[in-house]
Order: C-alpha cells, then sequence, then structure tokens
C-alpha cells in the first residue's frame, strides 16, 4: 500500500497541482476563511486522491482540508472506528498561489485514531517520504534518520509566530538569542518536518495544529527517531484539537528548545 498511495500522490500532483504552479489565473484562486486561500489545485488533487484512496481500504472515509472547509463535521469521523485518510492537497497554498515554493501534498492513514502510514511528496523535486508505524522512514525507499540535534553548535529551527499568543510570542523573542537561529517558518509544515528529518534544522514550534498538518510529519519525524509533542510534554493525537506543538530532531533538543523558549509551559506542564 505504500508504494500504491506513493504513485496516487505522485499522479495528483502531475496531473492536478503542478500544471497550474505559477500559471494560476486570478478566478482559480479564492478565499475560503479571512487569509486562508483556496486554489483549483486544491479542490482537483484532493478529488483525485479521494477517488484513489477509498477503493485501497474497504470501509475507509476520507477527510481531506476542502472537504472540511466545507463541512466542518467531518472532522468527527477522526474519533470513528472507520479507518480514516487524512488528505492535505496542497500544504502551503499561499505560497503555491504566489507562484514560489516550498508546497507539498500530504497523506497520513489513521487506524483507531493512530497514525498508522504517511505520505509527504515535494512535487516539484518529486522527492517522496514515507513512514510505517513501527517501520521507520524512508525516502524515495531508502531508509532515513534524525541528526542529534544535540551535536549542533547553533540550534536552528522554525517558530510560527503568527498565531501565538502574545504571551508566548513574547517569551520565544527574549530566548531566541540563548537558543541559537530561529527561522520565521516557511508557511507549509511538510517542508518543516522534511527538513528536520534530513538535518537542516533542529525543531519547529507550531501554535495551529489541523489534523493534517501535522498527522503525516509527526509520524514521519517519530519513526525517524525525533519527537512531537504538546507544549506541556504529553502525546500528539490527530483528533486532539489542543493549539500548541514542539517537534525536534531528539529528545535532549526537544528538552532545551522547550526550557529556553518557554520556561513557563516548562515549569507548570506535568512531571
Amino acid at each position: 500500500m505504500i508504494d500504491e498511495v506513493g504513485s496516487l500522490i505522485r499522479d495528483a500532483a502531475a496531473t492536478a497541482v503542478l500544471p497550474f504552479f505559477g500559471h494560476l489565473e486570478s478566478s482559480d484562486v479564492t478565499e475560503k476563511a479571512p487569509g486562508e486561500l483556496v486554489t483549483v489545485a486544491d479542490r482537483r488533487a484532493e478529488q483525485i486522491l479521494a477517488e484513489g484512496l477509498r477503493p485501497l481500504l474497504p470501509g475507509s472515509v476520507v477527510v481531506g482540508e476542502e472537504g472540511v472547509a466545507a463541512d466542518p463535521s467531518l472532522l468527527d469521523l477522526l474519533a470513528g472506528t472507520a479507518p480514516v485518510w487524512l488528505v492535505d492537497p496542497v500544504d502551503g497554498t499561499a505560497n503555491f498561489a504566489a507562484g514560489r515554493e516550498p508546497f507539498a501534498v500530504m497523506v497520513a492513514l489513521l487506524e483507531g485514531g493512530a497514525a498508522r502510514a504517511s505520505w509527504i511528496l515535494d512535487p516539484v523535486s518529486d522527492v517522496l517520504l514515507t513512514a510505517e508505524a513501527g517501520r521507520g522512514t524512508y525516502r524515495d525507499g531508502v531508509a532515513v534518520r534524525t541528526a542529534d540535534g544535540g551535536s549542533a553548535t547553533v540550534l536552528r529551527g522554525a517558530v510560527m509566530t503568527r498565531f501565538l499568543p502574545p504571551d508566548l510570542r513574547e517569551s520565544v523573542l527574549a530566548g531566541a538569542d540563548r537558543l541559537g537561529e530561529i527561522l520565521p517558518g516557511q508557511h507549509c509544515a511538510g517542508r518543516e518536518y522534511a527538513d528536520i528529518v534530513s538535518g537542516r534544522q533542529q525543531f519547529a514550534l507550531f501554535w495551529r495544529t489541523l489534523p493534517w498538518d501535522h498527522a503525516p510529519g509527526v509520524l514521519l519525524l517519530t519513526e525517524a527517531g525525533g519527537v512531537a509533542r504538546r507544549l506541556d510534554g504529553t502525546p500528539y493525537h490527530p483528533a486532539d484539537d489542543r493549539a500548541g506543538l514542539l517537534v525536534a530532531a531528539d529528545e535532549r533538543t526537544w528538552h532545551q528548545v522547550r526550557d529556553t523558549l518557554l520556561p513557563e509551559v516548562a515549569r507548570d506542564a506535568p512531571l
């Protein structure tokens, strides 16, 4: 199934995403919510993926970003008993709509509410990351592991400050100089996860945690040896709609980043 889904994702990217990259008309881009764009590529790719994924696992359901935008009750399926395909047809839509990278196509398979497999495709480079629970993470079929972030002289990571509450934003900015290089984020969660797996950066701090943005990447990262937890240290779960998620290349880096950027959260976290 890993290869079948990978082929389906590549087909959706080639058919519905790449042809529009840099060639969108104004009528191809709309605002589905204040500050939230959707393009014709998002909708077409999600349709292709949904139609191809359901037959691979009889009885499964699809929860896609654009489907939820039209019917928010679809999120209730994450807590149900049927296998769920989580789909983000174009992660990084704002980048895509502006004709720039990065953007990605992401899928995760949930069973019993937990991620069992995931896929992140960079359509431009055609690099596909895949993971299966308990079986590791692969880049185009080659096993990959995260680097030990503790060996880095200066930590490098992204903090998505746009949605951070003011008090947390102040804490992050105050601790940034003590930690290392803080990046503003690439507006594409799939690239943030891929960059941690590859060693380009060691961590990322998110506030919004929409399931299609994070379930695929969390499984990829943790199967590669990384760590993904809520800010209080509790496990990430796709159906959990709480805000705040810190992901890192390893355990030591996760604690170093939280203790430096969010000392009050670390102090109040359960032991």
